[in-house]
């Protein structure tokens, strides 16, 4: 890869940085196309992160910065102009200058997981959804379903305070979405995800009641462990559909580079070019979710 003195970064913000893919999966991309960029690790401790913020910002080379842990939800702070997936989730893990200087930021959890859903040609617009796990992750989900035309999004979470917030910025952003706490009863539901970290680890307990699932529903996932976690394997024995937690953070990568005003892609190109560095890419994103 060439780096001269027109060459613009994008930098991937994050402590500690050991465990960073994404200069293997943006960087062989960015060479293929021939684009004069490149994806740049800063490890970056909590104090110091909002001067850093600001200061990366005043280089003309910067294209625009990948925030992960554990910035994503100080970062929101620091923004000039917020999404409304960052207003719902309370966290940022992209942020990028526009003409007028202003830091704007989005969050693309959610959106990688719709785009993933979308691409396996699932009907989004009009259904029925459930959302286990009111986090990051599960929130940025909830707002990118609504976002995509849902018309109902079930939330839950063991911590009811947390759904109950959630449901209520969903109802503030998206009018038109019907917003409901909920238990985690997946039975007559078109989308059920998990979006807990239930399946991390071996004898974890499954999130929702897999008997109530009925053929034809499509059960996604975040955890990253293994593709077919227990509850997968369990929705694809009951004849769900599924998605597995890889396919939400391929489908973000095209979204990122949207964001950045780069030449965007496919999933299934960037897996090839990036060959098999790319097969590391969930341990990192496991930590940043």
């Amino acid at each position: 890869m060439r780096i001269d003195g027109l060459t613009e970064l994008i930098v991937h913000i994050g402590y500690p940085t050991h465990t960073f893919k994404s200069p293997l999966i943006y960087n062989p991309y960015f060479e293929s196309i021939g684009a004069n960029v490149v994806v740049v690790p800063l490890a970056c401790r909590a104090e110091p992160y909002p001067v850093l913020l600001r200061s990366i910002f005043a280089l003309d080379n910067v294209r625009g910065a990948l925030v992960t842990m554990p910035h994503k939800v100080r970062t929101v702070e620091l923004l000039d102009v917020a999404s409304p997936a960052v207003q719902v989730a309370g966290a940022c893990n992209a942020v990028r200058r526009d003409a007028d200087g202003r830091l704007v930021g989005d969050l693309f959890d959610g959106v990688g997981f719709v785009r993933g859903l979308l691409r396996k040609g699932v009907a989004v617009q009009g259904a029925r959804a459930l959302v286990v796990g009111c986090g990051g992750v599960g929130s940025a989900i909830a707002a990118a379903l609504a976002a995509a035309g849902v018309a109902q999004v079930r939330v839950h979470d063991v911590r009811a305070g947390a759904a109950q917030a959630l449901a209520r910025r969903l109802a503030q952003h998206y009018p038109n979405t019907q917003v409901l706490c909920a238990d985690p009863d997946p039975s007559g539901l078109d989308i059920v995800v998990n979006a807990t970290p239930l399946g991390m680890h071996e004898g974890d307990p499954l999130p929702l009641d897999v008997s109530r699932l009925q053929p034809g529903t499509l059960v996604g996932e975040v955890v990253l462990r293994a593709d077919i976690t227990p509850l997968l394997r369990a929705a694809l024995a009951r004849g769900c559909r599924i998605q597995v937690g890889a396919d939400m953070l391929y489908e973000q990568i095209p979204a990122y580079l949207e964001f950045f005003g780069l030449p965007t892609t496919t999933p299934d190109t960037l897996r090839r070019v990036a060959g098999q560095d790319a097969a590391a890419l969930p341990a990192e994103a496991q930590e940043a979710s």
